[in-house]
């Protein structure tokens, strides 16, 4: 019987997990209930379990045949904070909170993995189940690295993986090298000097300050970086005062920067305080900026997406299965991990859904023989 065929045997059982922890979602780092459920299922299966890696974070650890190999395989279990607007009967039960991206189901995929690894031991080494915590730009990743993530449970390669909405049940997909972009948020603040509105030559406008910075930045990506280096810089939201006739004190805004690369990343921060400070300054204002790394750029290694095209290959017909799938200007703190370890970053198909992060989504548990699948073949493999 194949991995898929076996896993489909207790697929109902998946199910269950699944739609409960949908009906229960936890945000980043509060995700206990979440936590306990995993390490409950793992030593169920007789899985040694490790609790609290990262805060809300757990590790299973499972030995098989001799060897020293170790794969680390990683999912997430954060939801987001969103108002689930669906019918499902299993609908999440927390006001302003769902699983929009589907981590319910990375967490059951991985799950399942676990479960047919367990019974089957049919792999040389070591595997060790990563369930993170707080991958929704919370510092998950980060959290479980802090907390000696790599040192406590070495691995030889780690693999994450995530559903796409839009790509048929049963497909893969995989890039060779930069599979999502890198990320950081922004926010700055402009100060002038307060005045009457109808009064506007006794005061400094930080307002009309903030609004020209920002036409400014647009320069940024256009004059600053190589055309062959794709890079996204956006102003997301904007605000000043309180009042029709009153020039405020200060404006802000904020806004997001997408890289494939750390350098490109750094390149774009120096030219955005560079613009921000002379802009400003060029108005009589001033303005301070609070720039945050949220995101690495997630970058496939060779060697790793070698593997998983071949795991992928094993479990589906090459129809079903896409290489050189484009990057992403999304982000993913899995990043984070994978610089630490080589590594990869997979896609599962979640047939014809409604977008990631939108209050319709909903996990497909038809995807889940297929995740599971893959990350238990990628352990037999000794990948």
């Amino acid at each position: 019987m194949s991995i898929i065929d076996t896993i489909r045997t207790y697929h109902d059982d998946l199910i269950a997990i699944r739609r409960d922890l949908h009906a229960h979602p936890e945000l980043g780092l509060q995700e206990h209930r979440t936590a306990e459920i995993v390490a409950k299922t793992l030593e169920s299966w007789g899985i040694e379990v490790h609790r609290g890696v990262g805060k809300t974070g757990v590790v299973g650890v499972l030995r098989g045949r001799d060897g020293n190999r170790a794969i680390g395989l990683r999912a997430d279990m954060d939801a987001l904070p969103i108002h689930e607007i669906g019918d499902a009967p299993y609908r999440s039960t927390v006001p302003g909170t769902m699983h929009a991206c589907g981590h319910d189901g990375h967490t059951t995929m991985l799950l399942g993995a676990a479960r047919y690894l367990a019974a089957t031991r049919n792999f040389d080494g070591t595997v060790h189940f990563i369930f993170q915590p707080g991958e929704e730009g919370c510092g998950g990743a980060l959290a479980m690295l802090e907390d000696d993530l790599f040192g406590r449970f070495p691995c030889d390669a780690i693999y994450g993986m995530h559903n796409r909405p839009g790509m048929p049940i049963g497909d893969y997909a995989i890039s060779d090298g930069p599979a999502m972009a890198g990320g950081a948020f922004f926010d700055v603040t402009v100060t002038g000097r307060g005045a009457h509105g109808a009064q506007p030559q006794s005061g400094i406008d930080p307002v009309a300050a903030a609004c020209q910075i920002v036409t400014a930045l647009q320069t940024v990506v256009a004059r600053n970086v190589h055309p062959a280096d794709p890079s996204v810089l956006s102003i997301t939201r904007l605000s000043g005062g309180d009042a029709y006739n009153v020039i405020p004190e200060t404006a802000t805004f904020g806004g997001t920067a997408r890289f494939f690369r750390r350098e490109v990343g750094d390149l774009i921060e120096d030219a955005v305080r560079r613009v921000i400070g002379g802009v400003a300054a060029g108005l009589g204002c001033t303005a301070a900026i609070d720039w945050r790394l949220i995101f690495a750029p997630t970058v496939n290694d060779k060697d790793a997406t070698d593997a998983a095209f071949a795991a992928m290959n094993d479990l589906a017909a090459t129809a079903n299965i896409v290489r050189g799938h484009p990057a992403s200007m999304g982000s993913e703190d899995f990043s984070f991990m994978m610089e630490k370890v080589p590594g990869a970053y997979m896609l599962v198909g979640n047939g014809d859904s409604a977008a990631l992060h939108n209050p319709n989504y909903m996990f497909n548990d038809d995807a889940i023989p297929y995740g599971s699948a893959l990350y238990a073949r990628l352990a037999e493999r000794g990948a």
